[in-house]
């Protein structure tokens, strides 16, 4: 009896040991990070180029929204077809 109790101990030990989680180990870079200057000039964009960027958002934005309608189509119509195959199931159940 008293193996077997401090067998059960041992084995309690040993399992709390083995599913603890080692502490993080923090390494530093081995190499120092680089700050790249941006200019001036280099961060103002040109005027056309905005334009091109608007226009392109607008467009992917309308074509978004045509998306989420035709998926809203569909859903309504897939909502629709459960709704008739529920049906279905209590009538088949009836009869």
């Amino acid at each position: 009896m008293r193996t077997i109790t401090s067998l059960l101990i041992t084995f309690a030990l040993a399992y709390t040991l083995w599913a603890q989680a080692p502490s993080p180990v923090v390494i530093q870079a081995a190499t120092p990070a680089v700050k790249a200057a941006v200019p001036a000039a280099a961060a103002v964009e040109s005027s056309s180029s905005l334009q091109t960027a608007l226009k392109m958002l607008q467009a992917m934005k309308a074509a978004n929204e045509e998306m989420l309608q035709k998926q809203a189509a569909t859903q309504q119509q897939l909502d629709a077809l459960e709704k008739e195959a529920d049906q279905l199931k209590i009538f088949s159940k009836r009869g």
